[in-house]
């Protein structure tokens, strides 16, 4: 693997080709984020129970990227290199599970699937992280996790709004016959499959992976790394040798997906009870919310694409600290600002502050913490670092339900406000973080 100091300068589309899978990607988490409560509640979900359900996206999370990162740090194949041999399996999996979502007839079946469509993604998610590390020099790595996010943008902004463009633009029904999941959804939920698969295998055929150094050394370094036993050993090792600067965001990290994790799971309901005048899951007017919030949750992600390109330039003129700062507290005050917009047209505004948030989520934090690891290990801390992701999640599922029944009385809007707050603590927080970069 090329060194910090010998790795070549990558030309726009040798970025583009490398980061064109997080387009599929970001498909399959569109269609899961704008969606799943949907899916749930249609399949007769109380809306306190929403946040348990969504559990299986961070607990497979926890479990999968650490020893995703560990074995893909620990792999190498003459013609399928370190990381890609993850893209694909992960490509096929998750769009295995696209396909079987909307079919869901049960709530307990949508359920288990969630679970597959989240390690499936997980697998091939997890590894294009690390890519960027070995891919891109120093000077790089801001525009490199900037691509990533573009196309995230673009991938969610159209997979968010599929359910719309089939209802709105082809006549599908949008209706919720029989108590089953509408054909809106179901079609959208195969074309994420469709483009989840052929995005990832794009970046699988076009970009390449450079050898390890020294060959013969890696080699007996995987057979020495084999078994079970000793790579959990490993895994867990890695909480005591964190670099400081991956302690001090994980901590920006747990405020900041609170808030995401509170949006994507209480935004249906929340504007169907505030814009559209329903709570109930089976009215045509709660289906209507779901497809709005897919447009509102478009526009977040279409901003997020534009300012992924701003964003580097405005990190070298000020910092990756302040520009995160900055945008955590917009994203925050935006969020939090749902509560008091109860018409459909003028919710898209804040979204607008959302998306600049989500863009720097994204970006900055990545770009940060690749600047304090050792470039071997790579794979195994951007695993590591998800945990700080997932761990919120976690708790966000076991106690936002309770929050947002006894505390709110049911009223998931304030849920929002709570989030909204989250994230500008977030914001704060990342003042005390140490970028490397700034020396």
């Amino acid at each position: 693997m090329y060194t910090s100091t010998s790795k070549p300068r990558l030309s726009f589309w040798q970025l583009w080709n490398m980061s064109f899978g997080f387009f599929g990607i970001q498909f399959g988490f569109a269609l899961q984020n704008a969606n799943t409560s949907r899916i749930f509640s249609t399949l007769g979900a109380d809306p306190d129970q929403l946040a348990l359900f969504w559990l299986a996206a961070p607990v497979t999370g926890l479990v999968v990227q650490p020893i995703i990162g560990y074995m893909s740090d620990n792999t190498w194949h003459p013609r399928w290199g370190r990381r890609r041999p993850f893209f694909f399996i992960g490509a096929v999996l998750a769009a295995l599970s696209l396909f079987l979502m909307p079919n869901s007839s049960a709530l307990w079946m949508a359920v288990a699937v969630l679970w597959l469509m989240d390690a499936a993604i997980n697998v091939s998610m997890e590894p294009f992280r690390a890519f960027v590390g070995d891919k891109l020099d120093s000077s790089q790595r801001t525009a490199g996790f900037a691509m990533q996010t573009f196309f995230i943008g673009c991938g969610a902004v159209i997979a968010s709004l599929l359910p719309k463009i089939f209802s709105d633009g082809f006549g599908v029904s949008n209706v919720a016959l029989d108590g089953g999941v509408p054909d809106s959804v179901r079609y959208a939920f195969y074309a994420g499959g469709l483009v989840y698969l052929v995005s990832v295998l794009w970046t699988v055929f076009t970009a390449d992976e450079a050898p390890p150094a020294d060959l013969e050394k890696f080699r007996a370094e995987q057979r020495a790394n084999r078994g079970f036993g000793k790579a959990v050993r490993e895994i867990l090792q890695g909480f005591m040798t964190m670099p400081k600067t991956m302690v001090q965001l994980a901590f920006v990290q747990f405020f900041t997906w609170i808030a995401l994790f509170a949006m994507w799971i209480y935004t249906t309901g929340s504007i169907a009870e505030t814009a559209f005048g329903t709570t109930d899951a089976q009215s045509a007017a709660y289906q209507d919310a779901g497809n709005w919030v897919g447009v509102m949750f478009a526009v977040y992600s279409g901003v997020s694409a534009l300012a992924a390109f701003l964003l580097p330039v405005l990190a070298r003129a000020t910092s990756r600290k302040f520009v995160h700062t900055l945008c955590l507290l917009i994203g925050g005050m935006s969020l939090a600002s749902l509560f008091f917009i109860h018409d459909k047209d003028m919710l898209l505004v804040p979204m607008v502050g959302v998306g600049i948030a989500w863009a720097s989520i994204l970006t900055m934090p990545y770009a940060i913490l690749a600047g304090s690891l050792p470039a071997h290990r790579m794979g195994y801390y951007m695993g590591l670092f998800n945990f700080f992701i997932v761990i919120p999640q976690i708790v966000s599922g076991i106690l936002l339900g309770s929050v947002t029944k006894h505390l709110f009385g049911g009223h998931s809007v304030n849920t929002l406000v709570l989030g909204g707050g989250c994230m500008i603590v977030a914001g704060l927080l990342t003042l005390a973080v140490t970028d490397k970069a700034d020396a």
